[in-house]
C-alpha cells in the first residue's frame, strides 16, 4: 500500500474491516466516506459490481485478508488519482494522535482567513460575534465521541497549533454539551460551528455563552461530506 500516511491509513482501514462484526458494512462505510460508488470500486478491482454488492450486504462470506487488502488499495488508488484529498485529511488526523471517528479533519492554513469567509464557505449562519475575526485552521469533531472519550488535555490538543481556528462540532442536537465543555477548556477557539442543525434548533443559551467566552458561533446544516470537501478547498 505504499509508505507514510497512505500506508498508515490503509492499515487502519484494513484493521477496522478485519475486526468488524459486520465487515461488509464497514467496507460500505469506508467506500461511502471516500465517495466511491460500487461501480467505481468494482472497476478498480476489475470485478463486477455485484461482487462488491455481495460483500457489502453479507451475501458472500467475510472477505479474507487478501480481498480486504485489494479493496483498501483500490480505495486509496482512486483517492490518489483524484488528488489525494481523503488520504491527506485522514493522515492529518492520525498524525495528531486522534482516531478518525473522533476527529473528521484537522488542518492548519498557510495564511489566515476571515471568520465571515470561513462561515460563507460552509453555508453557516452566524449567531454571535467573536472578539477575533480570523481563523488559521480548523478541527472537525464528533461532539459525542470527543466529550465521552477525550481527557481535558486531549480536548485541548484539538486546537492543533493555535487557538486561532474554528472548531466544528458534528453529531449535535442542541449544542449544549460542546459549549459547556468549551467553558472548561480554556483558552477558547476564535470560532465555533455547530453542524447538522439550523438556527431554530440551537439551545437558547448558546449565543450568550459564546459572547461571554468571546468566540464567534454559527450553525450549518450542510451535508458533512460536502462540508469537508469545501473545507479542503480553503487556502
Amino acid at each position: 500500500m505504499g509508505n507514510g500516511p497512505r500506508r498508515e491509513l490503509g492499515e487502519k482501514i484494513a484493521g477496522e474491516i478485519t475486526l468488524s462484526d459486520d465487515p461488509g458494512g464497514t467496507i460500505r462505510k469506508w467506500r461511502t466516506d471516500f465517495e466511491v460508488t460500487q461501480t467505481g470500486l468494482a472497476a478498480q478491482l476489475d470485478v463486477s459490481p455485484s461482487v462488491v454488492s455481495d460483500y457489502e450486504s453479507g451475501r458472500r462470506d467475510s472477505p479474507g485478508i487478501g480481498v480486504v487488502r485489494r479493496i483498501v488499495g483500490a480505495l486509496l488508488d482512486i483517492d490518489k488519482r483524484r488528488g489525494g484529498t481523503r488520504i491527506r485529511q485522514y493522515s492529518r488526523v492520525l498524525s495528531a494522535g486522534f482516531d478518525s471517528d473522533i476527529v473528521h479533519d484537522l488542518r492548519e492554513y498557510p495564511s489566515t482567513v476571515s471568520v465571515d469567509y470561513y462561515y460563507d464557505a460552509i453555508d453557516a449562519t452566524k449567531l454571535a460575534e467573536g472578539t477575533q475575526d480570523t481563523v488559521a485552521g480548523h478541527t472537525v469533531i464528533d461532539s459525542i465521541q470527543a466529550i465521552t472519550r477525550l481527557s481535558s488535555e486531549e480536548f485541548y490538543r484539538l486546537y492543533g497549533q493555535s487557538t486561532n481556528r474554528a472548531l466544528v462540532f458534528t453529531n449535535v442536537s442542541r449544542g449544549e454539551s460542546p459549549l459547556v465543555a468549551l467553558r472548561v477548556a480554556n483558552p477558547t477557539p476564535n470560532a465555533v460551528v455547530l453542524h447538522g442543525m439550523t438556527e431554530d434548533d440551537v439551545w437558547d443559551k448558546a449565543a450568550d455563552l459564546a459572547r461571554i467566552d468571546g468566540f464567534a458561533l454559527a450553525v450549518t446544516d450542510l451535508d458533512l461530506t460536502e462540508m469537508l470537501d469545501r473545507l479542503a478547498e480553503l487556502p
